[in-house]
Parts: structure tokens; C-alpha cells; sequence
């Protein structure tokens, strides 16, 4: 008897934690696609007033950001500044290979990024960064609506499916 029941709570905890898990991961890809938004805003005003190279430019973003993005630009700077490989394409996948805890839009992002910055001139390279935090902007935008509900209900479905299943086994 006690056996299933500490089963049940295990099952119920269980089911729960991967709703709260769900939550915590919605907000933390929230928090990182505002911070990746605010950082390509400052790098375009880089490099439009200052002509920064993109190994400074990647350092500057790194000290404008914070945990994961952080080290994934600093990383990318490294690289560049490096020359581990003439394609910023390639420091890009390098540097994100190293970095781990961004998430999945995130890393689209930035892929994409990797594949414009240092191809073209200073338009184009503006271009680029404009068209990731419109983006960004936009997944935010998706992500935000009715945030606060869908967090909740992650959470509910989370523990209300535990609870069913603890039911079904009990």
C-alpha cells in the first residue's frame, strides 16, 4: 500500500515538475530573446557611429548581455579575433557549439545571423542585424500573448495529468 502511494506522489511530482519545467523554459526563452533584441539595437548603433569591427563588435554584445548570450558572443569574438576560419558562418556554429544553455529560437537566430554578418558592407551587415531583432521582436510578440495564462496552464496541465495518471495506476 505504501509502495503505490509513494508511487503516486512520485508520478504526481513528477508530471508537475515538467509543467513548472515548461513554464521556467518559457520564460527564460523570453528573457533571451529580449536580451538578444536589445543587443543587435546597440551593435547596429556601433556600427553605424563607430565602424566597430566584428570581433569588437561581438565583445561589445557580450558586455551588453548577460549569462549564455554572453558567452556566446564573447566566444564568437574570440574566434573571429582568432581566425580559427575565414567564415563567420563557421566561428558562429564553432561558438555555438561551445555555449551551451541558449534556446532553440535563439540558436535559429543566431544562425542566421552567422550567415549574414561580414559577407556584405556596413548596409548589409546593419541590414542583417535589423532583420534579427525584428525577428526576435516577433517571436516575442508570440511568445508574450497571454503569457501569464499559458504559464498557468503548463503548470495546471503538468499536475492535473500527474494526478490523472496517479489515479489510472493507483
Amino acid at each position: 500500500m505504501y509502495i503505490k502511494l509513494l508511487g503516486a506522489i512520485l508520478v504526481l511530482v513528477g508530471c508537475g515538475g515538467y509543467g513548472v519545467m515548461m513554464a521556467v523554459n518559457h520564460r527564460r526563452e523570453t528573457a533571451v530573446l529580449r536580451q538578444l533584441s536589445e543587443a543587435t539595437d546597440k551593435m547596429i548603433s556601433e556600427l553605424e557611429y563607430r565602424l566597430t569591427p566584428l570581433p569588437e563588435l561581438c565583445l561589445f554584445a557580450s558586455q551588453q548581455t548577460k549569462d549564455a548570450l554572453s558567452r556566446f558572443f564573447s566566444e564568437l569574438g574570440r574566434t573571429m579575433d582568432e581566425q580559427v576560419s575565414p567564415d563567420i558562418k563557421e566561428c558562429t556554429n564553432m561558438a555555438l557549439s561551445r555555449t551551451s544553455g541558449l534556446p532553440g529560437y535563439t540558436v535559429t537566430q543566431l544562425q542566421a545571423l552567422g550567415q549574414t554578418l561580414g559577407r556584405f558592407d556596413l548596409e548589409g551587415q546593419i541590414n542583417a542585424l535589423m532583420q534579427c531583432r525584428q525577428a526576435c521582436l516577433r517571436q516575442l510578440e508570440v511568445l508574450e500573448f497571454q503569457q501569464p495564462q499559458r504559464l498557468r496552464s503548463y503548470q495546471t496541465l503538468g499536475f492535473c495529468a500527474g494526478a490523472a495518471l496517479a489515479i489510472l495506476l493507483f
